[in-house]
């Protein structure tokens, strides 16, 4: 009958990875910025956690007696996307980076998608999600073509507008995409990006959709199967991992994702709760926004009782993150960062963890703490912090 959540903040990275001056980006660090761009945060309830243990930050004190077990994981696997990252955390470690496209989708890939859907293409470069409305949106209106764009992760990004474009042929589109997108082109993602609203006020809607590449070896979710142990999804897990192993239901906000967890820790009797938290991400880190980013970590700190009261005795609830996204950098990709590492339970031992060498860390030990055979990557952490 035993509980496990691990619950992602998308793009709360804690500090520079060892490589990350190999990915442009040296001087991102997302919480520490977003700190000393605050002059300094006010997190009670992450403070007592530990989340000032895992790394310096300003506002939050390096508290003698922490409620959570805490340290940071470095990221193993190539790349800097959402979908490498919870790969990664559910132990799958890549070896090859997926391809990313600074120049724009060749012309075999994008003549072949114009074929097939039946609509041109405008953009096909790197572009800001916001951006790149502005720039093609009134084209876009005048002649039904599809706006293609990537950025500086693994992604074919489709926008169309809902008047212009029924969704369904968007997201059609999005699996024609995909189907030709595989092999030497295999991009982590294909994303539909649905938009409404007129020139100068364009706004992109909550119908996103994310389709995945298949995780190319068995997961954590997979080992939970094979073991008839359910999975609960919270956000856009099951994009990440294809529909593979997990069902979820999606949350446009985080006070919505946050409120899917209670309801899920509150409701559920036994396996694992996967949770995407999507805002740090999508709505702050994406657009630089400063102030919202830190709104969002008082908001999750004011949340945080509630969640952590729905705690059962042998639960183990972990709270981490899939990559950087430093709202104070020009960047408004995301960024190659260690993630913090806070482990929650009345049965958890507030230990030290230290600089884990892979987010795969995650993953085996929850593989050890449900008794399923062990990952392909990571080094299980449960004798350091479970108290039998």
């Amino acid at each position: 009958m035993r509980r496990a959540a691990i619950i992602v903040l998308d793009g709360l990275g804690i500090g520079p990875a060892h490589d990350a001056g190999a990915y442009g980006d040296g001087g991102s660090d997302t919480l520490g910025n977003v700190a000393r761009t605050a002059n300094g945060l006010t997190l009670p309830q992450l403070e007592s956690l530990g989340l000032g243990c895992c790394a310096p930050l300003p506002g939050l004190d390096p508290v003698a007696s922490p409620r959570a077990a805490h340290g940071v994981c470095e990221p193993a696997s190539p790349g800097k996307d959402s979908t490498t990252g919870h790969w990664e955390i559910c132990g799958l470690v890549l070896e090859a980076p997926f391809p990313t496209y600074p120049n724009g989708f060749p012309p075999e890939v994008v003549n072949e998608f114009v074929r097939r859907t039946g609509r041109g293409v405008l953009g096909n470069k790197p572009a800001s999600g916001t951006a790149v409305l502005d720039e093609y949106g009134t084209e876009h209106l005048q002649s039904g073509s599809w706006i293609v764009y990537t950025s500086a992760d693994s992604v074919f990004q489709i926008a169309a507008d809902e008047a212009t474009v029924p969704l369904n042929e968007l997201y059609a589109a999005c699996n024609t995409a995909r189907e030709l997108l595989k092999g030497e082109h295999g991009v982590s993602r294909v994303i539909a990006r649905p938009f409404v609203g007129r020139p100068g006020a364009w706004k992109r809607t909550p119908r996103r959709r994310d389709f995945s590449l298949p995780p190319p070896g068995p997961t954590l979710l997979d080992r939970l199967e094979q073991q008839q142990i359910p999975r609960l999804g919270v956000g856009k897990v099951d994009d990440l991992f294809a529909r593979r192993g997990i069902t979820s239901t999606h949350a446009d906000t985080n006070a919505e994702a946050y409120r899917l967890i209670e309801r899920a820790l509150t409701g559920m009797e036994r396996g694992l709760l996967l949770a995407n938290v999507i805002e740090f991400d999508q709505t702050w880190g994406h657009r630089n926004d400063v102030p919202g980013f830190r709104g969002g970590l008082e908001e999750l700190d004011r949340t945080l009782p509630r969640l952590l009261g729905a705690v059962r005795q042998d639960d183990l609830i972990i709270f981490t993150a899939d990559h950087g996204n430093d709202p104070t950098t020009p960047s408004t990709d995301h960024s190659r960062e260690t993630v913090p590492l806070l482990v929650f339970g009345p049965r958890v031992r507030p230990a030290n963890l230290g600089r884990r060498s892979t987010f795969a860390d995650i993953g085996q030990t929850v593989a050890e703490f449900f008794g399923v055979p062990v990952l392909a990557a990571g080094t299980s952490f449960l004798s350091e912090v479970w108290l039998d």
